[in-house]
C-alpha cells in the first residue's frame, strides 16, 4: 500500500519512544521505506540498532556523524520524505521547531522538510497543558504542521490526563490517510450507509439481518483515503469505527432514514450498501412478550423507503449508487430496482455465489448502470470498494 514512499520518523526523548519500534515495522510491512532520526535523549530509551534492524538504514543521530548515505544528510534525507512524523514529539523539540531552532540533526531535518510534517505530542500532562506548550503548538499548526491530539489516560509518571501517545496503529492511520491513494476525490462529499438495522419486538428481541457491515466500511475507508469528505452511518455492527471519517451511529430503518435525509443535500456522491429491515413490528411491547403454549403472530408494517425518498430529493448533480442482495435472477431483479428507484448504478450480487456473502472479507460483484454491466472478479472487499469507488468516479466525470 506504501510501495515507493519514503517516510522519515522522528523519536524525541520520551518513554513511549519504544512504541514508535512497532510504528516502524507497521510501515515496512506496508513496503514504505523508512528512515529514523533519534534526539540524543531519545537513545536512553530505545536503542538506535533497534530501528537499524527494522527498516535496513543507519538511524541518524549526530548532525556531523561522517559515516552517512547522503551528501548533505539532513537536507536530502528531508527532501526524499513524503512525510514526516515526529513521534514521541518532546515539549523540546516542539518548542524549538515553533520558534526557528534547529540545532540537532532531528530539527534540521524537520526544518528543511518541504513535505507534510505530523507531530504527535507525548508528555506529562501539566506540560502539555502548559500554556507555553500550547500556544507553540497553535504556532506549528499555523505554519502549516499537523497536530495529532493525544490520548488520555495513565501516564507513565502517574498522572492520568492527556499527554499519552496514540497506540502506533493510530498514528500509521495518519501515515496511510496522507500516502496510500492518488487523491482524486479531495474536495468531494459522500455518503455511505452500511450494516443492517435493528427492528425492536419488545425490550429484549428485534428483528434483523446477516449484514457485516464490512462492504460499507470499505468503500467509506476507500473514499477517505482518497481525500474525500465521508458520512458514514452505520447500523449495529462489530467493526471498529472508520478513522477520518464522520460516524453517525443509527439502530433502526428509522434512524437511517432520517441520517440519510438530514445529510443528502450536502453529498456529491452516495453509496447505500447498509441492509436496511423492509419491515418492522407494527407494535413494540413495552414488557417482555411472554411465551405461550400456541403460536405468535408478529403483524408488520413497511419501513420507510429511503432510496425512494432519495430519488425524489436528489440534485441532478449526484451520483446514486445502490446494493442489491439477490439469490435468483440478479440481474433482472436488480435492473428492476435501478430503474424504480431512479438510480445511476447498482451493485448487485449473489447470496449463493462463493465468496459473496455476508460477514465474508470477499465479495463478487456486478456493477449495472443503464447502458452497461462490469462484472468484477472475485476479490477482497477493499479491492472490490476500490473498483465501484473508481466506476462512480468514471461515471460522474463522463456525466459532467
Amino acid at each position: 500500500m506504501l510501495k515507493g514512499k519514503t517516510v522519515v520518523l522522528g523519536v524525541t526523548g520520551s518513554i513511549a519512544a519504544y512504541k514508535i519500534a512497532n510504528l516502524a515495522s507497521m510501515l515496512v510491512k506496508a513496503h514504505c521505506d523508512v528512515h529514523v532520526i533519534m534526539t540524543k535523549n531519545a537513545t536512553n530509551f530505545i536503542n538506535p540498532i533497534t530501528f537499524e534492524t527494522l527498516t535496513n538504514h543507519k538511524c541518524l543521530v549526530d548532525t556531523f556523524d561522517r559515516n552517512f548515505e547522503f551528501q548533505v544528510e539532513h537536507v536530502s534525507l528531508a527532501q526524499k520524505a513524503d512525510l514526516m512524523m515526529i513521534a514521541p514529539a518532546s515539549a523540546n523539540v516542539i518548542g524549538k521547531v515553533a520558534h526557528g531552532i534547529a540545532d540537532d540533526m532531528l530539527t534540521t531535518t524537520i526544518m528543511a522538510c518541504p513535505g507534510k510534517v505530523i507531530f504527535s505530542p507525548a508528555m506529562n500532562t501539566h506540560m502539555f497543558e502548559n500554556p507555553i506548550l500550547q500556544d507553540n503548538l497553535e504556532t506549528l499548526r499555523r505554519y502549516g504542521y499537523e497536530i495529532v491530539d493525544p490520548a488520555v489516560g495513565y501516564l507513565a509518571c502517574g498522572d492520568t490526563g492527556a499527554g499519552k501517545m496514540p497506540e502506533p496503529e493510530t498514528l500509521y492511520q495518519y501515515i496511510l490517510r496522507e500516502l496510500a491513494c492518488e487523491k482524486d476525490m479531495k474536495g468531494l462529499h459522500v455518503l455511505v450507509t452500511a450494516g443492517p438495522t435493528q427492528e425492536a419486538i419488545d425490550p429484549v428481541r428485534y428483528i434483523t439481518n446477516h449484514s457485516s457491515g464490512k462492504m460499507g466500511y470499505a468503500i467509506a475507508r476507500d473514499a477517505m483515503l482518497r481525500g474525500a469528505e465521508v458520512t458514514l452511518v452505520s447500523g449495529p455492527v462489530a467493526l471498529p469505527a472508520v478513522p477520518f471519517v464522520h460516524m453517525v451511529p443509527v439502530t433502526t430503518a428509522q434512524d437511517m432514514f432520517e441520517a440519510v435525509r438530514d445529510h443528502l443535500r450536502s453529498q456529491d456522491i452516495l453509496v447505500k450498501s447498509a441492509a436496511v429491515a423492509d419491515y418492522r413490528p407494527s407494535q413494540v411491547s413495552e414488557e417482555k412478550v411472554k411465551k405461550s403454549d400456541g403460536e405468535m403472530n408478529i403483524p408488520l408494517e413497511r419501513t420507510q423507503d429511503i432510496l425512494g425518498y432519495v430519488a425524489e430529493h436528489r440534485r441532478d448533480d449526484q451520483v446514486i449508487c445502490g446494493f442489491s442482495m439477490e439469490t435468483q435472477n440478479m440481474l433482472e431483479n436488480s435492473r428492476k430496482k435501478l430503474k424504480k428507484k431512479n438510480l445511476d448504478m447498482i451493485a448487485a450480487n449473489n447470496l449463493k455465489d462463493a465468496g459473496a456473502g455476508f460477514a465474508t472479507d470477499t465479495n463478487l460483484i456486478t456493477i449495472i448502470m443503464e447502458k452497461e454491466e462490469k462484472q468484477l472478479p472475485l476479490m477482497s472487499k477493499d479491492e472490490a470498494a476500490h473498483e465501484l469507488l473508481t466506476c462512480i468516479l468514471e461515471y460522474r466525470k463522463d456525466r459532467v
